[in-house]
């Protein structure tokens, strides 16, 4: 299995729609494996394609007991209820060293297809639903950070804008390196973030 690099912030891939999945092959299936080994190495819950640099609808997850991959995902909000309440705090591989609390509703129903190109159907809450929303905004390339309002969003813009931003950025990917090998050498330019 390979280990692929995090893409981070700053990286046009992750501003990019992700294309649909097509082909349903053994090829499809080792990038599934890779990217549950990436998501495993790196301590996350969820993967999408985009964040290794792969543009293609497609998602990785393993978060309470629940583990799968989905292809094709289309999302279905079952309940506008918020999990604001509880101020839950995300954020992302893509991002790191920024997390924010962030409202987002608390039950959906997921649909799409797995790897061999079999349908599926999940009705998720909680923390999973919350994982399938964010994975999901990777494939429609969006970043937690842009659903962020009023003063958790400047907050954010000044942490991407300051200047050790980048150099955190720089010091986790050379963590992962030293920690799983030589594919997270790899380091993304300018951080930005969209208005």
């Amino acid at each position: 299995m390979t280990v692929h690099a995090i893409r981070t912030v700053g990286d046009p891939v992750l501003r990019t729609a992700a294309e649909p999945v097509t082909v349903f092959d053994s090829s499809l299936a080792t990038l599934a494996r890779d990217m549950h080994e990436t998501m495993s190495k790196v301590n996350g819950v969820g993967l999408a394609g985009p964040q290794i640099g792969i543009s293609k609808r497609i998602f990785t997850y393993n978060i309470d007991g629940h583990q799968g991959t989905v292809c094709n995902p289309v999302l279905e909000i079952l309940d506008e209820e918020t999990i604001e309440d509880d101020r839950t705090i995300e954020g992302c591989l893509s991002v790191p060293g920024i997390q924010m609390p962030l409202a987002r509703p608390k039950k959906v129903r997921l649909t799409g297809v797995d790897v061999t190109g079999e349908e599926l159907e999940i009705i998720a809450e909680g923390l999973l639903a919350r994982c399938f929303q964010h994975e999901t905004d990777h494939l429609n390339g969006r970043l937690f950070i842009d659903r962020l309002t009023g003063d958790d969003r400047r907050r954010a813009q000044q942490q991407l804008r300051h200047k050790t931003f980048q150099s955190n950025v720089d010091h986790v990917q050379d963590q992962r390196a030293t920690t799983i090998g030589s594919a997270f050498s790899n380091k993304t330019g300018n951080s930005f973030l969209r208005s």
